[in-house]
């Protein structure tokens, strides 16, 4: 049995005020949401007019299922939820029925595996399930069956459907965000999907709902599987569906009559506390031109991304589409458009990353070319807190046995 969660490491950031949802030893007093929240929730972007992870988010709506409802979030799932599905073996909280069979976690290093300490989690709304692979494939196949698998029911097609369809969108270009779910493209098949990290646990579902295709995929210790899973799930999904991977295309012409309209600098919006976009870009990105190439770097000190890397043109009718190859560090290739907001009249670059719709609006020429160094240590800052944590807590352990 696997611990199925979209949570962080309450050490991992930084995150803005508060990390991404706190988190106690088993069997430490855990505040409550009011407790936790006392000093009020800060607005990350206005709604609708970015994409944010958020936990707090989900944390928040679950007490008001609770409020409204007036039963606890654990019970309102298991009726509404895991007992019309058949999931007999999943819970919210540590029931008896899931307490025996739960997997331990574990940290690949140069001495082996190490258990990660177990923790629980405050904020079930936003993630903690406790599943199984048996369960989890009774859930994909209603989200398959339009809210319903051989069981029963937890959601009317319609419901559902809204659910897949992009409720946030920064360009029709690409696929936008569902609600919870991400979405994306393989040669025309809807995709729809979301992934589970915790130290020493990753979990992902990726399904084709229109094909009546899905993936499960769950490990509790394997390195580096936050990169290299959603690119190994997606790939065994195109498979499945007969569609070839997105590959960078040499068939297309340059338009160099644009490049001075698109090379700058760009960065995320201010206070986006998106793990994977704040690691990979918190410093930002700049599109510039070298030996007759357009190219896009990330300013960030690790010199493999800041050398930079070719903006391939991906589609024959649009210059502004362009692809990124990222296959030397182990990760699907990465769609770019690039599009000019009127609103505010700069260039924005939009991309699909795993999913996840990440832009970064083009910043004004500055006399100071090392300005972007500050967001671009706060990235490095990100990675080496969260390596700064696996140790601590590597130590930790080691201590302990």
């Amino acid at each position: 049995m696997v611990h199925v969660s979209d949570l962080l490491h309450p050490d991992w950031g930084p995150f803005g005020a508060r990390p991404a949802v706190h988190s106690v030893k088993v069997g430490e007093p855990m505040p409550s949401l009011a407790e936790y929240y006392r000093r009020g929730l800060q607005v990350v972007v206005e709604p609708g007019s970015a994409f944010s992870y958020s936990n707090h988010g989900f944390a928040t709506l679950g007490q008001i299922v609770e409020d409204v409802s007036g039963k606890p979030l654990d019970g309102y799932f298991r009726e509404r939820i895991f007992e019309p599905l058949g999931m007999a073996d999943t819970d919210l909280v540590r029931s008896e029925q899931v307490a025996s069979l739960l997997a331990t976690g574990y940290v690949l290093g140069s001495s082996g595996a190490k258990a990660v300490p177990d923790r629980e989690w405050l904020g079930m709304g936003a993630g903690g399930i406790y599943s199984s692979s048996r369960d989890l494939a009774r859930f994909v196949a209603a989200l398959l069956g339009g809210g319903a698998n051989e069981h029963g029911s937890m959601l009317k097609p319609a419901t559902l459907a809204t659910m897949f369809e992009p409720q946030y969108q920064p360009d029709p270009r690409v696929p936008g965000m569902g609600l919870a779910f991400f979405r994306s493209d393989a040669g025309g098949h809807r995709i729809v999907g979301h992934e589970g990290i915790l130290p020493g646990f990753n979990s992902e579902i990726l399904a084709a709902p229109d094909d009546g295709v899905a993936l499960i995929a769950l490990t509790n210790g394997s390195s580096g599987a936050m990169a290299w899973m959603p690119t190994e799930l997606r790939r065994l999904l195109h498979h499945l569906l007969d569609v070839p991977s997105e590959v960078v295309r040499t068939d297309i012409p340059q338009h160099p009559e644009i490049w001075g309209e698109i090379c700058g600098r760009y960065q995320l919006p201010g206070r986006i506390s998106d793990l994977r976009g704040r690691v990979m870009m918190g410093g930002g990105v700049e599109v510039f031109l070298r030996g007759g190439q357009l190219m896009v770097r990330v300013l960030t000190p690790m010199p493999a991304l800041y050398r930079g890397l070719p903006l391939h043109p991906d589609d024959e009718q649009d210059p502004y589409v362009f692809r990124l190859d990222l296959s030397r560090f182990g990760m699907a290739t990465v769609r770019i458009v690039f599009s000019r907001e009127a609103r505010v009249g700069t260039i924005t670059a939009h991309a699909d990353l795993g999913g996840q719709p990440l832009s970064l609006v083009r910043r004004p020429a500055t006399r100071r070319p090392r300005a972007w160094l500050t967001g671009a240590l706060g990235a490095l800052a990100v990675a080496t807190t969260a390596r700064a944590v696996r140790r601590r807590s590597a130590r930790h352990r080691a201590g302990q046995a």
